[in-house]
């Protein structure tokens, strides 16, 4: 690979304190070793760099600059709504309404990994806070849309499970996370967007009997005036794998928006596959840093299973069919479509696994694949991960799948444009002085 660094005379005057500051924020965006070839430098040399022990030379700036702008993925620039991003993970949802021509103003993630993929992706052109809990609602930009993802584990089948075994609360009794969503009620309150997409797991409508479905749709309809529309959405349409999730919608008028206007591409004949994702290893693609290796681009073999592990989960498996449960791995081809990716993928990836023929242990997906079948990484698009497998595994498992997202985002566009024509043509009410 060739070097990107200038020559040592051009930038000789770049200060110390700049090159330091650019290496932070490159370094947000990739794992050392990637960033050393990209610099054509060796691993310690970097790591000299960064820990302070040799200052990085002044020719170094332009390089890292240019590494700045390399695959950001910038709004629109002729932006016709706004939006928020709450609870905004990776930004699987920033994604789905930036297609549509929205501009993100505000960002909230509190997970410091899933920041600095965020940051590695989008940039830092606005700001970008943690704690939603602590933020007040009123500094918070003007904006026509607001998007979350609300914490799910404690709607979820899984997390009311594992909290009623350690005798904790769950829903909106739990205090860590049930009452999250009462954070997006807060600001939606005292901001007063046209319309807001909330997602969720699809147990989320039968939590508690329902009580906790009721409690949202109460605070939705009646305690903020929104129209409110609740599906849920199959991502099996867009990518190889079964992924349910409520997708909440709410106009702040009844705008006629009808989900009979969803595209749901038809999966009777020609569907997504595995094959799709997965690296074809071949020599089509080229070979990716720690993901793949050799000319062909081969698989890593650290996704391979090691032998006690792929014994330990067949084992298991049988256990639980004897005593006629349904826990097991789930084998697929390259023709088979996958079980919904979760954040739990890391620990063993058993839901997931690629077979390697009959006489291979099967392998895990890698990041890059988890990507794909996420709906984060096209053709277009090349979605950075510049975090651990295991903080990877953990994002993607949490994310949302981008075109369906993307799909809800383009039919309430229309509605969203209509009532923010109409918030713009209303006269200013003039202040009663009294």
């Amino acid at each position: 690979m060739s070097s990107m660094i200038p020559t040592k005379k051009a930038f000789s005057a770049s200060s110390t304190k700049d090159i330091r500051a650019a290496l932070k924020q490159v370094r947000m965006r990739f794992k050392q070793r990637e960033l050393a070839e990209h610099l054509s430098v060796d691993p310690k040399t970097l790591a000299r760099w960064e820990s302070g022990a040799v200052n990085p030379p002044a020719y170094l700036l332009p390089a890292l600059h240019q590494l700045l702008e390399l695959n950001v993925l910038g709004s629109p620039e002729h932006p016709e709504f706004k939006f928020i991003d709450l609870f905004a993970g990776i930004g699987g949802m920033r994604l789905g309404f930036e297609a549509v021509n929205g501009k993100c103003v505000y960002t909230s993630e509190w997970n410091k990994y899933s920041q600095q993929t965020y940051r590695a992706n989008f940039g830092g052109h606005h700001r970008i806070d943690g704690d939603i809990t602590k933020v007040d609602e009123n500094t918070i930009p003007d904006h026509d849309v607001l998007v979350a993802g609300f914490p799910c584990q404690p709607f979820s089948i899984a997390g009311v499970s594992k909290k009623n075994s350690l005798g904790r609360a769950h829903g909106f009794a739990c205090e860590t996370q049930g009452t999250l969503f009462f954070d997006v009620a807060r600001i939606l309150k005292a901001k007063q967007p046209s319309a807001f997409l909330l997602e969720n797991v699809k147990n989320l409508i039968s939590h508690d009997k329902g009580r906790t479905y009721s409690i949202i749709r109460a605070t939705l309809e009646k305690d903020l005036g929104y129209t409110l529309h609740a599906k849920i959405i199959d991502a099996r349409h867009w990518t190889p794998q079964h992924r349910e999730r409520i997708i909440l919608v709410g106009f702040k008028k009844n705008t006629g928006f009808s989900w009979d206007d969803l595209d749901l591409p038809d999966i009777s004949n020609v569907h997504p596959v595995l094959k799709d994702i997965l690296h074809p290893e071949d020599g089509s693609e080229q070979s990716e840093i720690h993901f793949t290796t050799g000319t062909r681009a081969t698989v890593d073999p650290r996704y391979t299973l090691s032998n006690k592990l792929w014994k330990y989960l067949q084992d298991y498996s049988a256990k639980h069919k004897a005593m006629g449960n349904g826990f097991g791995f789930g084998l697929v081809g390259k023709n088979d479509v996958a079980r919904t990716l979760s954040a739990r993928y890391y620990k063993d990836g058993s839901e997931i696994l690629i077979s390697r023929g009959k006489n291979s242990n099967p392998r895990r997906l890698t990041p890059r694949e988890c990507s794909r079948l996420m709906g984060f990484n096209t053709k277009e698009r090349n979605f950075t991960i510049p975090v651990s497998d295991t903080q990877a595994y953990k994002q993607f498992g949490n994310a949302v799948v981008v075109p369906v997202i993307q799909e809800v985002a383009r039919i309430m566009k229309p509605h969203v444009l209509s009532l923010k024509a109409v918030k713009a043509s209303a006269p200013e009410v003039e202040p009663v002085l009294v």
